[in-house]
């Protein structure tokens, strides 16, 4: 990331660490305050409800973006980068997550080809990179998405309907600026500092 420090900073690069979250209707049950000898215990009605989200985070304005999807897949991962595409007109996209077999599907190779197109690869519109397998640790994103869940925990007597879940969720998290010491393992690039 070094050696593009200067593009990332004048925002001919963005950086984006991405990933998907899953929300469902029973994330609303966690640790709450309460007498320490009386169990509290929330209604659920039903588990099943759920929301998928694509994320990213930028490197250097900590800016997260989300997007809610039906589900994880092909479709879904294009029409996510779409969207980032759409957020950054004018600059390159590194996009960095995990080896989910949809994000390698041939569809979104297909997608990505077709995006950068005649460009030499250092041109590229859209270049996207891997964490190492299985290791959600490395991505920062991972740490919003605790972060938020922990958020509609805590405001659990706003949520009468998974809908309320859903808005508190995306409040917390779109476009929202975050400031995580994991997104300084890649360098401090961040324009907050």
């Amino acid at each position: 990331m070094e050696a593009h420090r200067q593009e990332i900073v004048s925002g001919g690069l963005v950086v984006f660490f991405e990933d998907e979250c899953h929300l469902f209707w029973g994330d609303l049950c966690g640790y709450v305050w309460g007498k320490t000898n009386e169990r509290i215990e929330l209604p659920i009605t039903n588990e099943r409800l759920k929301q998928t989200y694509y994320g990213a985070i930028d490197l250097y304005t900590q800016r997260c973006l989300i997007q809610p999807m039906e589900k994880g897949n092909s479709e879904s991962t294009i029409a996510f980068l779409k969207y980032l595409l759409a957020q950054c007109p004018t600059s390159r996209i590194a996009l960095i997550g995990d080896g989910a077999t949809y994000h390698r599907s041939q569809a979104v190779k297909d997608y990505l080809e077709w995006v950068n197109q005649g460009l030499d690869e250092s041109d590229w519109k859209i270049t996207c990179l891997r964490f190492a397998p299985n290791n959600p640790k490395q991505n920062p994103i991972e740490d919003i998405w605790l972060q938020a869940k922990r958020f509609i925990r805590e405001y659990y007597h706003l949520c009468q309907s998974f809908n309320a879940v859903k808005f508190l969720f995306e409040f917390v998290t779109h476009r929202q600026v975050f400031n995580f010491a994991k997104l300084f393992t890649y360098g401090c690039f961040s324009q907050l500092i």
